[in-house]
């Protein structure tokens, strides 16, 4: 259906194996695979803020308060798209499919002050075309062990014991089970002896529009001898990310192609810093991108058979912040 960049992921091998430190950016399809050593990141127009590695000078405070109104599409024009989901899910095609929108927003803010003024986990400002603000890792590999830690559910923190009401939550339990289950599979395929070490802890997000609590588990395994060092061969076997996709995987990714309709670009895609030895790496998600002189956001969320419309729209249309206090 599309091929992946077979040789841009030996080209990473390559700088692992040889112990190089580099930043990667891979879009949803894993087609574009873009690879940026140390002395690269300045000159590409690369913007990085991770946990661990940072090229980001001291910025002024923002002197403007912030304008920010989105343009979510219709419930109906929401429902096209969904009843594709749901009909694959009825037909036993797929058990959870990730379905994402695109809607377009205006700000007085540009992709750049965005990117400085957000909180996040993980923020890249990427040549002037997207800016993102992940609060999810995809993988990390320390040591020889590799971890990734699947976030599925998300609640408006100002609902009444929040956090309890998100943990007991059928559909969203069924949906972070089904995530939780993919990826231990997922991580079985590049590791040995994996585990879920802590399962459904939940997190807490502050952004200007709406504070959330999203709830996610940790899964961990020792690498298998046949990848160790090879950061490349690893993403082309677990991309794309199950947390963004659903189950099963190939299946899916038709219906996904079908139902949105649109591109997601890099979108979903996964980026990640090598530090020579070492990777932490996320989920392109809260993702804003320039289209000319507009702006769009991305955002969506995992369907099930037990999904209600209006519930996953209203999901939708609350991923569509951005975390400036």
């Amino acid at each position: 259906m599309f091929s992946v960049n077979h040789q841009k992921f030996m080209e990473m091998d390559e700088l692992s194996l040889n112990k190089v430190p580099y930043f990667f950016i891979v879009d949803f399809l894993a087609q574009n695979v873009e690879t940026f050593k140390q002395d690269e990141i300045e000159k590409s127009g690369l913007l990085i803020d991770f946990q661990n590695f940072s090229n980001v000078k001291e910025q002024q405070a923002l002197s403007k308060n912030t304008e920010w109104k989105s343009f979510p599409e219709t419930l109906e024009s929401f429902k096209i798209g969904f009843d594709k989901v749901q009909k694959n899910i009825r037909f036993g095609n797929s058990y959870l499919v990730n379905y994402t929108r695109k809607t377009k927003i205006e700000t007085n803010l540009t992709v750049e002050e965005i990117f400085h003024h957000s909180s996040a986990k993980y923020k890249v400002f990427y040549k002037d075309f997207f800016v993102f603000f992940s609060p999810e890792t995809f993988i990390k590999i320390i040591n020889g062990k590799i971890f990734t830690y699947p976030m599925k559910g998300t609640i408006d923190a100002s609902v009444e014991n929040a956090a309890e009401v998100l943990r007991n939550d059928i559909k969203e339990k069924a949906e972070h089970y089904t995530v939780v289950d993919l990826l231990r599979n997922d991580l079985s395929m590049v590791a040995d002896d994996v585990k879920v070490d802590k399962f459904q802890y939940i997190d807490f997000i502050k952004t200007q529009q709406k504070d959330l609590y999203a709830m996610s588990s940790e899964i961990s395994g020792i690498l298998k001898p046949e990848f160790d060092g090879k950061l490349g061969s690893i993403m082309k076997k677990l991309l794309p990310a199950g947390s963004i996709l659903g189950a099963p995987k190939p299946k899916t990714l038709e219906i996904i192609l079908d139902a949105e309709g649109y591109d997601r670009g890099y979108y979903t895609g996964v980026c990640g810093w090598f530090d020579g030895k070492n990777l932490d790496s996320c989920v392109m998600i809260r993702f804003i991108e320039k289209e000319g002189d507009a702006l769009y956001f991305k955002s969506g969320g995992g369907i099930t058979h037990m999904s209600r419309l209006e519930d996953e729209y209203q999901e939708m249309k609350n991923k569509i912040y951005v975390p400036i206090h």
